[in-house]
C-alpha cells in the first residue's frame, strides 16, 4: 500500500502553475478527459507479469491479506516507496495549496508525505495497519524539526475512529491497494473523519487496463462512483504533470469537497 514504483529513477519537476490554477477550490471544475485505460504496451506489461517485486508483493497479499502488507516491509517488498515525499504534494504544501488543519493520510508507509507537509498551521496523522511500517516511519522522522506537527498511528482505515474530525485527506495508492469491493467502504469511511465542507485529495494511480493487483486499476469513475453518493463533489481533475517518469499519463490529481452535512462523530 502507499507509493509503488514502477522505476527508481526521479526526474526533474517542471513548473506546474497551470495545474495549481485548475486544482484550486476557487475555480470551476476542470475535468480532462483522456483515454483513462490507454497505456504503452510495454509499461502494461510490467504491472502485468514482468515487475518481480510486483509479483512478490501480490503473492504476500493474496496469501495473507493484512499480514501480508507487515511481510512486505519486512522481505523489503515495497515497490511503492518513493524514499523521498511525493513531488505534487511537496509542491502543493510549498505553494501554500493545502488546506490547513488537520490532515490525515491513510497507508502513509515510511511517512515521507507526512513529515514533508506538516507545520504549525497543519497536523498530519500518519495511518498505517504495518507494525513494520510504521516503526521505520518514526525511525525515519525521530529527528525532524517539525515533530511536533504529526504522528503515526498503528491502526486499520476501516474500523480506527478518531478522536477528532479532518480538515484534508490525502489518498496515494491506498485507494489502488484495497480489494475494488472495498471501495465504496473508503469512501463512507473518508466521510465519516472528515469535517462537513473538507477536502479528499486523490492521486488516482494506476488509470490502466491490466487486470488483477494489487495496485488494482482505477478510473475516474472508480472515484465517482463511491465518493458522488457520499455528497463529495469534484473540484478538479487534471493529469499530473509532476508525476514520476514512469507514472507519467496514468496518474491525475483530483480534488473534492465533502459536502455540508452531518457527520458520523
Amino acid at each position: 500500500m502507499r507509493h509503488l514504483l514502477l522505476g527508481h529513477t526521479l526526474f526533474p519537476i517542471r513548473n506546474l502553475q497551470s495545474t495549481l490554477r485548475a486544482v484550486s477550490s476557487r475555480n470551476p471544475v476542470r475535468m480532462e478527459r483522456r483515454d483513462e485505460t490507454h497505456v504503452s504496451t510495454g509499461v502494461e506489461t510490467t504491472i502485468r507479469s514482468n515487475h518481480p517485486r510486483i509479483d512478490k508483493l501480490q503473492q504476500l497479499v493474496r496469501s495473507d491479506s493484512t499480514g501480508g502488507w507487515d511481510a512486505s516491509w519486512e522481505k523489503g517488498v515495497t515497490p511503492w516507496d518513493l524514499g523521498q515525499p511525493t513531488p505534487v504534494i511537496l509542491h502543493l504544501h510549498q505553494t501554500g495549496a493545502l488546506p490547513k488543519g488537520r490532515a490525515l493520510i491513510p497507508g502513509c508507509g515510511s511517512g515521507y508525505d507526512i513529515v514533508a507537509i506538516a507545520c504549525p498551521e497543519r497536523y498530519v496523522v500518519g495511518l498505517d495497519i504495518s507494525d513494520i511500517a510504521i516503526k521505520k516511519a518514526l525511525e525515519l522522522s525521530s529527528s525532524s524539526v517539525n515533530a511536533s506537527y504529526f504522528t503515526f498511528l498503528k491502526a486499520d482505515f476501516f474500523a480506527w475512529t478518531p478522536t477528532e474530525l479532518f480538515d484534508l485527506v490525502l489518498d496515494y495508492t491506498f485507494f489502488c491497494a484495497i480489494e475494488p469491493d472495498m471501495r465504496l467502504a473508503w469512501a463512507q469511511r473518508i466521510h465519516d473523519v472528515l469535517k462537513p465542507g473538507g477536502e479528499l485529495i486523490t492521486l488516482m494511480f494506476p488509470i490502466s487496463d491490466h487486470v488483477g493487483g494489487p495496485p488494482y486499476k482505477v478510473s475516474v469513475s472508480d472515484y465517482e462512483e463511491v465518493l458522488h453518493p457520499m455528497g463529495f463533489k469534484a473540484v478538479s481533475i487534471v493529469d499530473n504533470e509532476m508525476a514520476i517518469e514512469p507514472r507519467k499519463g496514468r496518474e491525475k490529481l483530483g480534488r473534492w469537497n465533502r459536502s455540508v452535512g452531518q457527520s458520523s462523530l
